[in-house]
């Protein structure tokens, strides 16, 4: 069986090298240009692509692919069975989804159709979700609707961040996907419709991490730097300095009273010292923050910040 394999981040190595250690021939790898990264901005391959130079598998770096004929004959030629899709970053024309005999393969990281589009595990964990998974589906032309073929669920921790939960989903994704293309070469796998009761997951923008401590409750202040965590890190100002927030608790309701604490702006910090922590008000509770990150400085728990950086009881987060 020839593959031809589409996808770019971590999340997509994984699966290519899952394929790859179950002795399937890839033909060619698909990934994105080389995008510039780091301080120097330097030209930096994607993680697929370090895996297909390793392994040296023909690699493919179309800027675009609607309307590119060119590299429509080029994967024509390479004769694919299978053109399995993971985390690729664009969507597939017709052209390319007529190419393999057996249809193109997806792995999402949703159990379908729950969410659809670029960043589902995102939003399970902004929603605060407690369950999500991993669905394999035959791919047709619109956004993750194609029919189902395997799906596995797994619960979302209470402090899960998507950092952590895209590295599980990641290795669950590259098992399920071998499993797929093992039970459709037997003639076995299953084919289910998609119902049509779904929610678009869109990509994240840096305006959502902006904390609104007015009409935010702490749980969802909680989940929005849990679902930012480590992407860019949900933040707020104080003093005009801007404050990233990596890790918060919600205190619970008989844990810490203050009194006439009504009164008091929602932002207020209400507790700061590096013995106890740094406790702030919201909408309807406590949120004790737990890692925190100053403005062009790096990320620490909040005790090593408090020795060094003054926030006084009663300064507003805003």
């Amino acid at each position: 069986m020839k593959i031809v394999f589409m996808g770019t981040p971590d999340f997509a190595k994984e699966s290519l090298e899952a394929i790859y250690k179950a002795g399937y021939t890839i033909s060619g790898v698909v990934t994105n240009p080389d995008r510039p990264k780091g301080r120097g901005m330097k030209l930096l391959p994607s993680e697929v692509k370090e895996f297909a130079l390793e392994k040296k598998i023909s690699i493919y770096q179309p800027l675009k692919i609607k309307n590119n004929h060119k590299f429509f004959e080029e994967i024509k030629d390479l004769q694919p069975d299978f053109i399995c899709v993971v985390a690729y970053g664009k969507i597939l024309p017709k052209e390319i989804l007529d190419i393999p005999k057996y249809g193109c393969i997806n792995v999402h990281a949703s159990i379908l159709p729950k969410y659809r589009g670029a960043a589902p595990i995102q939003w399970a964990i902004l929603n605060g979700d407690t369950q999500t998974g991993v669905t394999t589906m035959y791919m047709d032309e619109g956004l993750d609707t194609g029919d189902i073929i395997l799906t596995k669920e797994v619960e979302v921790g209470e402090e899960e961040t998507t950092g952590e939960l895209w590295k599980k989903l990641s290795k669950i994704g590259a098992e399920l996907l071998v499993q797929t293309l093992q039970q459709i070469e037997k003639g076995n796998a299953p084919r289910k419709k998609q119902k049509n009761d779904f929610t678009i997951a869109p990509m994240i923008s840096k305006e959502m991490s902006k904390i609104d401590w007015n009409t935010k409750t702490a749980k969802e202040i909680k989940n929005l730097v849990r679902g930012l965590n480590p992407i860019m890190g949900a933040y707020s100002y104080l003093k005009n300095k801007k404050i990233k927030f990596w890790k918060v608790a919600v205190v619970p309701d008989n844990e810490f009273i203050i009194e006439n604490s009504e009164i008091l702006k929602n932002g207020t910090v209400l507790v700061s010292n590096s013995k106890d922590g740094l406790f702030i008000k919201t909408k309807d509770g406590i949120l004790k923050v737990l890692e925190i990150q100053g403005e062009n400085a790096k990320r620490m728990p909040i005790q090593d910040f408090l020795r060094g950086n003054l926030i006084k009881e009663f300064d507003v987060f805003e």
